[in-house]
């Protein structure tokens, strides 16, 4: 793994960083709103000029991908989003729900060399990558990144374990790209097969959860592992180095962690909804909801690179529970907080009491008393419809993971 930097700005004051970002930012939304039918919707009565920081940004409304599928639906296939700017896709891609996505033009349109390079990945490596080619972009994020890198690409994708497993004792590759447990399973055949699987000594993986002893399991094969967070939307958001201390986000990207069902940002450690925006000329995203829950952890990271650090993926956002037949949303939970200034946050669990649902709304606040839990508790019903009780706790009292609507009922 590379403590050195793929290019120079991974290593820039962060303050220079947040100061060069916000000033292409204004030419990011204007052109979105002149080119895209949809942003200039999205983005009605915003003046681009004015948003020049992230206090001016979060008062900008969040996309959510949820938001994203329904106006490709209404007008398909892009929903209005993609800049009209004279540039074409190089590919279209038909992710699951079904939600289209392009790829812009550019030799590393996703921006993940900087993660091939950060895990240890090198030019002149070949790379065996195994994330999946077929409709998604999966496979083409970071097959693209090692071309821009100087590598060759074994274009493996999903499945026929049996062909991968020779292609790796005749090809020799480095490096492996896919998720965290296909390279056992591919490690494990060959080792079945009698095959020398040997050459491979770094990875990077994504779209699963790598867990330690599994981790542990690869260093003692001698294949070194790091984690990237990418989205096909998006592309390469953040990715380990190999300090190993979360993870670092990517330059180009402009990311805030918002309180589930608004753009609220919540402070730095608190667990919330990844929220980014990015600077694609093609297929601009302003403030777009992934849907992910992550959190910001405090300083910089030991390896050199000065860019925010994320904790990982830390689940979904998307709370939306169904109770007594109807659906109760985090926005509504939002919306009840703000009618009550003495309520600093809010979890709404929901349980099984007898053949019936039913559901308790803690709020942390420093008042005990003046018929606060009473007018929550109204409040809670108007929103809703659904009748609660509400529990009035100290602040710092609720968990810090990003949950606002907690179904705690017993499926089985």
């Amino acid at each position: 793994m590379s403590n050195q930097p793929f290019e120079a700005r991974e290593q820039q004051e962060a303050a220079l960083r947040e100061q060069d970002l916000f000033a292409r930012l204004p030419e990011q939304l204007s052109g979105a709103k002149q080119t895209a039918p949809g942003w200039a919707a999205q983005l009605d009565g915003v003046d681009p000029a004015a948003v020049t920081d992230r206090s001016a940004l979060a008062k900008l409304p969040v996309l959510r991908k949820s938001e994203m599928l329904e106006k490709q639906k209404q007008k398909p296939p892009f929903g209005g989003f993609l800049a009209q700017n004279g540039e074409t896709a190089a590919r279209v891609f038909m992710s699951p729900g079904p939600i289209w996505e392009p790829q812009a033009p550019g030799l590393d349109p996703w921006n993940g060399a900087r993660a091939l390079h950060a895990a240890g990945f090198k030019k002149g490596d070949t790379v065996l990558n195994a994330f999946s080619y077929h409709l998604t972009p999966g496979g083409f994020i970071l097959d693209q990144a090692a071309i821009a890198m100087g590598c060759s690409v074994f274009p493996a994708g999903v499945g026929n374990t049996d062909m991968q497993a020779e292609a790796v004792e005749i090809l020799k590759p480095s490096g492996f790209t896919g998720t965290p447990d296909y390279l056992k399973v591919l490690l494990d055949r060959g080792a079945e097969q009698g095959r020398d699987m040997s050459s491979l000594k770094v990875a990077l993986v994504s779209g699963g959860a790598l867990f330690p002893a599994l981790r542990q399991e690869y260093a003692d094969r001698g294949i070194q592992v790091a984690q990237c967070y990418a989205t096909a939307d998006l592309g390469v958001i953040a990715y380990e180095t190999p300090a190993r201390e979360g993870m670092v986000v990517n330059e180009d990207y402009i990311v805030e962690i918002v309180r589930p069902g608004t753009g609220e940002p919540v402070s730095d450690g608190e667990v919330g909804e990844l929220v980014v925006t990015n600077f694609n000329p093609l297929y601009p995203l302003i403030r777009f909801g992934t849907g992910d829950l992550s959190m910001v952890l405090p300083g910089q990271s030991p390896c050199g690179r000065t860019n925010m650090r994320l904790a990982g993926w830390m689940g979904r956002a998307d709370q939306r529970t169904k109770i007594k037949g109807m659906f109760v949303d985090p926005s509504q939970i939002a919306q009840i907080i703000s009618d009550h200034p003495e309520v600093k946050k809010a979890r709404l669990s929901v349980s099984r009491v007898g053949a019936g649902d039913a559901m308790k709304l803690a709020v942390e606040t420093d008042v005990t008393g003046n018929g606060l839990a009473d007018r929550v508790a109204e409040s809670l019903r108007d929103v809703t419809r659904l009748k609660g009780d509400v529990e009035l706790v100290a602040p710092g009292t609720l968990p810090n993971d990003g949950k606002v609507i907690s179904d705690e009922r017993d499926y089985g």
